[in-house]
């Protein structure tokens, strides 16, 4: 199986971008994702201050959603050997037959000063349950875009452990013409978080026990002023 990070012979080696990353001002979600990097997801009740947990329980999503213009941008990860263009447009990654832990992730995208982003692309590939990626088809891979309030929900599983590295999911974001964004989302608790030398708690999701299943939150924040709405003719 291929190592998902890019490619060096020296043993050890960092993968690229991990040594020379930049390091950022440190932001008030920042702390407070570093906090509850180790904690179990099963104690993970209110966690970091994401915007779409700013609504009463098992209510509606708030129609403006609250955002904290301190915030930074969200930080952006190496790609990995595993993107494939042209995936299909859908919110969920669930077919037939698909074998692993049912996850739900939602939450907002934002440009500056909090303006919520309509029609954002959000483009997602992971591993299946045993860590593999599939690299013929497109299994566990996908597209979708925000809605008028900027927010998002995709259907999934909770990928495997791929070799070397901890649990994550990718994707790529990008508002209607401006850049983009490339990343990855990790899950708290993960003990790989501790030895994967690209992890990085600014990108944490607020992870939380549904029945059988997870559901995860996370907010974008793009260096985008704001967005017409994409023509998908």
């Amino acid at each position: 199986m291929e190592d998902d990070r890019s490619q060096d012979p020296r043993p050890g080696a960092a993968p690229d971008g991990a040594a020379d990353r930049p390091s950022r001002p440190i932001s008030r979600k920042n702390v407070l994702k570093a906090a509850v990097a180790a904690v179990p997801a099963t104690m993970l009740l209110g966690g970091v201050a994401l915007a779409r947990d700013r609504k009463p329980v098992d209510g509606p999503l708030t129609p403006t959603p609250y955002c904290d213009d301190g915030d930074d941008p969200t930080p952006p990860q190496i790609e990995g050997p595993y993107f494939k263009p042209n995936s299909p447009l859908r919110d969920s990654l669930v077919e037939p037959g698909t074998q692993g832990t049912p996850l739900t992730v939602s939450g907002f995208v934002f440009g500056l000063s909090c303006t919520p982003l309509a029609d954002v692309l959000l483009d997602w590939w992971q591993a299946d349950d045993d860590g593999a990626y599939d690299n013929t088809g497109f299994r566990f891979r996908g597209h979708q875009f925000t809605d008028a309030r900027g927010a998002f929900t995709l259907t999934t599983i909770v990928p495997g452990l791929y070799p070397g590295r901890t649990r994550h999911l990718h994707v790529k974001v990008q508002a209607p013409g401006g850049p983009i964004l490339t990343t990855q989302l990790y899950f708290p608790g993960e003990p790989r978080n501790n030895t994967d030398p690209i992890f990085d708690p600014a990108l944490l999701m607020n992870v939380r026990d549904a029945g059988d299943g997870k559901e995860a939150t996370f907010d974008f924040a793009l260096q985008v002023s704001g967005a017409a709405p994409r023509s998908r003719g």
